[in-house]
């Protein structure tokens, strides 16, 4: 009989043992297959961490299924593989989480009571806005959300430079009073 071959039923026997819920038989097992099982599930996952959990959900399933262990199947290794290659997928399957760190102080940016409450002025501040004549809503986007300055308003729209600041002042003091309720 050769080395293989008596290794081979060995490992067989210790599977029965396991099987039995000998805990050092599943020792032993557990010494002969778990470095080549991590490094099945390494070169699978590629990632260290992933494969040391498929190499304990392997182990896990060996002692849990050492039962349905048939060695007329085939090789106690054959099983014991077949039974990390799912662990491997199944581990695979899953969705790979970022590791999330805890910050150490408290972020700048708004809440969702502050998102809510700005969105909220945003729609007022629009809707306050076109409620106002053309001619001043038009010098007043253009201020405001073009970066215009007032004279370069003045060449785009064809009017004197007096003219829109005119209309400058006027519409911001009728925004103003349109967004009373707002300031309250």
């Amino acid at each position: 009989m050769s080395v293989a071959v008596a290794t081979a039923e060995s490992d067989s026997r210790l599977i029965e043992r396991v099987a039995g819920g000998d805990r050092d038989a599943f020792t032993e097992l557990y010494c002969r297959f778990a470095r080549p099982v991590f490094a099945m599930a390494v070169r699978q996952l590629g990632d260290n961490g992933r494969a040391e959990e498929a190499a304990q959900e392997t182990f896990a399933a060996v002692w849990r299924s050492a039962r349905s262990y048939r060695p007329e199947r085939g090789s106690a290794s054959a099983w014991l593989y077949a039974v990390a290659r799912h662990a491997i997928i199944d581990r695979a399957r899953q969705r790979r989480e970022p590791v999330v760190e805890v910050p150490d102080e408290a972020t700048a940016e708004a809440g969702p009571e502050e998102q809510a409450e700005g969105a909220w002025l945003a729609w007022r501040v629009h809707s306050a806005l076109e409620q106002l004549p053309e001619r001043e809503r038009a010098v007043l986007e253009l201020a405001y959300w073009s970066g215009l300055s007032q004279a370069e308003i003045a060449s785009y729209l064809d009017v004197p430079l007096g003219t829109v600041k005119t209309r400058t002042r006027t519409g911001l003091a009728r925004l103003a009073g349109l967004l009373d309720e707002v300031r309250a």
